[in-house]
């Protein structure tokens, strides 16, 4: 491929990322069709892979797939016989079409209660974020075709069950709310550490899920929980730039700089989540930010207060039982009551967490404090095996040289 192409490609990879999900939200808003909207800016995309490298890159790249979308719905709509009023009402749109109706209505659509949970994320994910199938595929450690047609049937329910395009009214918002958050999450995490791909992180990708988030904290500023995940997202992302280092490296949260973390931004965060918590109706998004702010505000590793966090782990645990969360309280309670306490936790969790290579992590390093080096080493083998993040296989290629 020639340095022009590779430029092309690059620029092309980037638009499409911060693209896709705005051009089709403005596109399903002016027809009302999934289909029609992925299929179009698909087009686009192949267009710009034969044009740009060709003829240059354009000055505004966004702009260019935006309009070229939009003729390729044309199109398309030309081709159908009962195309007439679909193609008045894509005319009829204005260019500038409101991205936060649209995009807030397309989150909303895609998390229809009629939709199991797994193809809400999916259909999001392609719809909004502009996910490929294999990527959508490797956050699921599912295989493409089941994913493909997991998203093709979830479109399919849409219509056959007349789900309408739009944000749900302050009634219908109890049994949407939840699943529009959970979807946020798991978008912000899939950003904020990859599950796989040659990238640690995709930090524009994180970004977009706290903006989303501020989008419906904004649209619901009564609903906590709304406003305990923008918070939890913001205090994250105030660690950014200490996470990696030059080399792409993971640095653990006791090593990194906490100088190089964003205070105006952790301020804010914990400000947003004072607010929240007045209003008495503490949930699980609400107290993992509240954990996340204690280590933001904690000045050094050292002056972490593990009590606290402890607590709030406790706090979890009655709202969310999950293995995970307990995994993370003996993570904590290791720096409260020692090793012996907190590897017992552990140990009690792997029946449940023996596929999830933090478990394996936490016990490598729990196992190594209490002198059991060659089970450590085991575990260490182990986690590194189940993980898919490269940042993450450096870190623990790392640990397992140390205990060689």
């Amino acid at each position: 491929m020639s340095a022009t192409n590779e430029a092309a490609a690059d620029v092309l990879a980037s638009v499409f990322r911060e693209e896709a999900g705005r051009v089709t939200a403005s596109l399903v808003a002016a027809v009302g069709d999934f289909d029609l909207a992925e299929e179009s800016v698909q087009d686009a995309l192949l267009a710009a892979l034969e044009t740009w490298p060709r003829d240059g890159i354009p000055r505004n790249p966004g702009a260019w797939l935006t309009t070229t979308a939009r003729r390729r719905a044309i199109d398309r709509l030309r081709r159908d016989a009962r195309y007439q009023d679909k193609l008045e009402l894509i005319r009829a749109a204005p260019d500038d079409v409101a991205e936060v109706d649209d995009r807030l209505r397309l989150i909303f659509t895609c998390c229809h209660p009629a939709l199991g949970r797994d193809a809400q994320v999916a259909l999001t994910l392609r719809a909004v974020c502009g996910f490929t199938t294999a990527e959508i595929a490797s956050a699921f450690l599912a295989s493409e075709p089941a994913i493909a047609q997991r998203i093709v049937r979830a479109r399919r329910k849409i219509v056959e069950a007349g789900i309408p395009y739009r944000v749900p009214s302050e009634r219908e918002l109890e049994g949407r709310l939840a699943e529009v958050l959970a979807v946020l999450y798991l978008m912000f995490n899939e950003g904020y550490l990859a599950s796989g791909g040659p990238a640690p992180a995709r930090r524009d990708l994180a970004e977009d899920a706290a903006w989303l988030a501020a989008l419906v904290a904004r649209l619901l500023p009564a609903e906590p929980e709304a406003q305990g995940l923008l918070a939890l997202m913001r205090l994250h992302l105030a660690r950014a730039a200490a996470r990696f280092d030059q080399a792409g490296e993971m640095v653990l949260l006791a090593d990194q700089d906490r100088g190089l973390w964003d205070r105006r931004l952790i301020a804010a965060a914990v400000e947003l989540l004072e607010r929240t918590a007045a209003r008495r109706r503490p949930g699980p998004y609400q107290l993992q930010a509240a954990i996340a702010a204690c280590h933001a505000e904690a000045v050094s590793w050292e002056a972490t207060d593990w009590a606290q966090i402890v607590a709030l782990y406790d706090l979890l645990l009655r709202q969310m039982p999950s293995p995970v969360v307990r995994l993370n309280r003996a993570i904590a309670l290791r720096h409260l009551e020692g090793p012996e306490a907190a590897l017992a936790e552990v140990e009690a969790l792997g029946r449940e967490l023996d596929g999830y290579h933090l478990f394996h992590a936490t016990r490598a390093e729990l196992l190594i404090d209490v002198g059991r080096a060659e089970q450590s080493r085991a575990a260490q083998a182990r986690a590194l095996e189940l993980t898919g993040n490269p940042a993450e296989r450096t870190l623990r290629l790392r640990r397992l040289g140390e205990l060689q």
